[in-house]
């Protein structure tokens, strides 16, 4: 499937034949950030040979787009307007991944530290949310992909056959982070602690598992640990990529 697709508000004709039944080799991946969560998400891809699609990368383009027209993150309605009109492509690569917003290349603008304030009051509003889940269907099409974000098994893909909650330390969580971002552990912890308290609570589609969902705890595992494992929870559920691909 292509992976330069229209504009946030579309929806395929696959997704819609297949909402109403089981969705085959659809891997949902959903947790808060400092899991591994990324990190995992691309390697399980890599392993399986299936296409990665990082949700979370298309509300921070949004709230680029949001930022860069000078509008509320906090005004829902004019939030959505503007999403409606904004034109989101991502492809699904784990090798190469790339964000565009109205053509224009956003991949190191959407992980700045002020789209990282601004995400969670963007991505929690509804219209915002309704527009994206589309286009993430979409992308989605007839599978052979492991989604990641934070809505994935309970309302995005609720039919996939694999759903995986990803947990990890508040103090793993922060020390990975704080890694990647090259930010002092206790603002990062902070920061951490105020993005999960809003996007657990917000009214539509907040942070939670889906009640099928298998919950890691990736507090002491390494990577290729995580990916083993859920390679194995794959070959469970009969995934049809992950036999060949399993470790020895």
């Amino acid at each position: 499937m292509d992976d330069q697709k229209p504009g946030v508000g579309t929806m395929s004709a696959v997704w819609s034949q297949q909402a109403s039944g089981a969705v085959r080799d659809v891997i949902a991946l959903d947790g808060p950030s400092g899991t591994g969560k990324s990190t995992v998400a691309r390697g399980l891809a890599r392993r399986l040979g299936f296409r990665y699609l990082d949700t979370g990368a298309m509300y921070r383009a949004v709230t680029w787009a949001v930022l860069r027209e000078g509008v509320d993150p906090d005004d829902a309605a004019a939030v959505t307007d503007l999403a409606a009109r904004t034109r989101i492509s991502v492809t699904t690569d784990p090798d190469d991944q790339h964000v565009t917003v109205d053509g224009h290349p956003v991949d190191q603008e959407i992980r700045s530290q002020v789209v990282t304030t601004a995400v969670s009051p963007v991505s929690a509003a509804p219209g915002v949310r309704a527009l994206l889940v589309a286009q993430q269907r979409e992308l989605i099409g007839d599978g052979a992909v492991v989604v990641e974000g934070r809505d994935i098994g309970t309302v995005v893909a609720p039919d996939a056959p694999l759903k995986v909650f990803l947990t990890a330390s508040p103090d793993a969580r922060a020390t990975r982070r704080s890694r990647q971002d090259g930010t002092e552990q206790s603002g990062t912890a902070a920061d951490l602690d105020r993005r999960d308290a809003y996007d657990s609570s917000r009214a539509h589609s907040p942070l939670r598992a889906a009640d099928d969902a298998v919950h890691v705890d990736t507090t002491a595992m390494g990577v290729d640990e995580v990916i083993d494992h859920l390679v194995d929870l794959a070959v469970e559920r009969s995934i049809t990529a992950a036999q060949a691909h399993r470790g020895p």
